[in-house]
């Protein structure tokens, strides 16, 4: 008699799929982007027959973490994964630097001028007005622009306004 192969895992989808799936999943506040363009998706593992989906969320309090749970829920199910177990994993905690080049070049496209530098601990800490960095309008591409406040339509963001163009845009802030 043949070797009975194992069929129980050969239907279901690589790993590599299931980011392509994922990549279509938009952030609920920022929709020009991907959950997966933010960085907040940090792994994706087959556990036997269930699906395993670590995300980070940008901030511990952040209003659309449940939506986010949900939306990547109901994308996994759309493409027949009901076995899906999401963990919140909190530490390290979300960076700016977790955003991809893509998921910054969408930002840019819809408005949203991308963080600028690299996170670091000193970088957590907020800096005065006068220790920002210059801030490229996503409109015009002027450094001529100035901190309208620091707080945006969003936590994550701040408000600013080009002195070239004169249009108001928000900056998503480096942390």
């Amino acid at each position: 008699m043949g070797k009975r192969l194992n069929t129980q895992y050969e239907k279901r989808p690589d790993i590599a799929q299931i980011w392509a799936w994922l990549e279509d999943v938009p952030d609920p506040e920022i929709p020009a982007v991907s959950v997966v363009d933010l960085g907040i998706i940090r792994d994706v593992v087959w556990n036997k027959d269930r699906l395993k989906v670590t995300l980070t969320p940008t901030y511990s309090g952040c209003p659309a973490t449940g939506v986010i749970t949900l939306d990547v829920q109901t994308a996994l199910l759309k493409h027949g994964l009901d076995s899906v177990d999401i963990i919140n994993q909190m530490t390290p905690p979300w960076t700016t630097d977790w955003i991809s080049h893509i998921g910054r070049e969408k930002l840019k496209a819809y408005g949203i001028a991308p963080p600028v530098g690299e996170a670091s601990c000193a970088g957590m800490l907020r800096l005065g007005a006068a220790d920002m960095p210059d801030i490229q309008c996503p409109r015009c591409d002027s450094l001529k622009t100035e901190l309208v406040s620091q707080f945006g339509s969003t936590p994550c963001k701040a408000s600013y306004r080009c002195k070239n163009c004169l249009e108001p845009f928000d900056y998503f802030k480096t942390y």
